[in-house]
């Protein structure tokens, strides 16, 4: 529980009221949905509107925008709130000075684990889409989920479980240690890679934490990872649990007929299908179900096609492995097409200390646009920038463009594009609009 609770509850999750600041983030607000299908009154704040909120009302949560005081109401009894959210939010201020117990989300998500059997999907790539491919092969077990996107074909990130479900699939972030806060029964790591180092010092300090994680485990828990992986190497010895290897099942993975692209979306099937193994699914169901799986909300999204046979796809790719996959794997599928990419550079950081990895991560791209950084949580950093970003990529291939600020982008994509080709917009930002805003006004089929 929070440093900042001034009043202890044996069981904070049962009581009747609970309201969440920054209601409108992709963890919290699948949070809100199961603990409004559990019974609680569910209010919330977020500082703009988004997808996520219109889908939050649409079951009946109210959401506010903007953070005031009085939006805490009397009948309050917990507050849960993002890590992004500062000390000095006026409803954070007001719960505490009311006595209200809060939490952050990983506090709150960590005491949910304590009641479920948890299957965890960690990894600095990959676990979204993973997260959600596990929940879609283990669905006759009727897992509850929660996972950091909208599913396709639900368009929601929380699928709720039978009443008498006690199996838990989530995915866990390992910003800031988060994941620390959950207690898993099975821990799925994808991969281990350079990344928030906002927060963590190097790769050593990042493996540190996915040890400690992994550390959790029962001696009756499972981690599933890739033993040959020399990044996951480091943090296997003397576990106490058992650890299984998901790449002995790549051959099924690569056998199945998936209708999501990406040599890295074959892993991420074999991941599930270590998982669906472990829980003794029938091999040909989860198979079906992963052959069925349709995606996720901004992971190689395709949006749709303009009237004059732009195809446009989004992704939510950030880190330059990321781009570098969905980038070679949209190649793969449409070698003929001329493709333009759209970039939004995620954090200051990332874009400052990642430069000579991003310099090498859109080779197969024909154009590349490049906005201004998305700074999130960070302060701008006045030695790099979009703008320095595109200037050093253009030494490195032709056809590199600084477009600045990504709400100004529409009014020059018609000169950038042309009949036919394929148009992706990347990043963890708001790059997205651009795309579905280009599709409105160009007509989208």
């Amino acid at each position: 529980m929070s440093a900042r609770t001034e009043k202890k509850m044996k069981d904070p999750l049962s009581v009747k009221h609970i309201h969440m600041v920054g209601i409108g983030g992709i963890g919290l607000s699948a949070l809100a949905r199961l603990l409004k299908a559990r019974g609680a009154i569910v209010t919330g704040s977020d500082s703009s509107e988004s997808p996520v909120v219109s889908g939050l009302r649409e079951v009946g949560i109210q959401v506010a925008i903007g953070h005031r005081a009085e939006q805490v109401y009397p009948d309050t009894e917990l507050l849960i709130h993002t890590l992004a959210t500062s000390g000095d939010n006026p409803e954070i201020v007001a719960a505490i000075r009311a006595g209200i117990p809060t939490l952050t989300y990983p506090e709150a998500l960590g005491k949910l684990t304590e009641e479920y059997e948890t299957i965890a999907i960690c990894g600095t790539h990959g676990k979204t889409t993973t997260t959600a491919m596990v929940a879609s092969a283990l669905e006759t077990l009727s897992p509850n989920v929660i996972v950091g996107s909208l599913i396709n074909g639900k368009r929601t990130n929380f699928v709720k479980g039978e009443p008498d479900s006690r199996l838990l699939v989530i995915e866990a972030c390992e910003y800031r240690r988060s994941f620390l806060n959950y207690n898993p029964k099975v821990i799925v790591l994808t991969n281990i890679d350079l990344d928030h180092l906002d927060y963590f010092h190097d790769l050593a300090d990042i493996q540190s934490s996915f040890r400690e994680f992994a550390e959790k485990l029962p001696e009756d828990g499972l981690l599933i990872a890739d033993l040959e992986n020399e990044t996951i190497k480091p943090i296997l010895g003397g576990l106490n649990c058992r650890v299984e290897d998901w790449r002995n099942d790549i051959p099924e993975a690569k056998a199945l007929d998936l209708q999501i692209l990406g040599e890295h979306n074959i892993w991420n099937a074999a991941c599930a299908l270590a998982v669906a193994e472990e829980y003794e699914i029938e091999e040909t169901r989860a198979k079906k179900a992963l052959e069925e799986f349709q995606g996720t909300w901004r992971r190689m999204e395709e949006k749709g096609t303009t009237a004059d046979g732009v195809l446009v796809y989004d992704d939510y790719g950030h880190n330059p492995t990321e781009i570098r996959a969905t980038l070679k794997a949209l190649r793969a599928k449409y070698p003929k097409k001329k493709m333009t990419v759209l970039f939004q550079p995620h954090l200051y950081s990332r874009t400052k200390l990642l430069l000579a990895d991003f310099l090498k991560c859109f080779k197969d791209a024909d154009k590349v646009l490049i906005t201004d950084i998305y700074a999130a949580r960070e302060i701008p950093d006045p030695s790099i920038s979009g703008e320095i970003l595109a200037k050093e990529l253009g030494k490195h291939q032709p056809e590199v463009y600084y477009v600045g600020h990504s709400r100004d982008v529409g009014e020059s994509l018609s000169r950038h594009l042309q009949k036919g080709e394929l148009f992706l917009t990347i990043g963890a930002g708001d790059v997205y609009k651009v795309g579905e805003a280009f599709l409105i006004s160009e007509k989208k089929l």
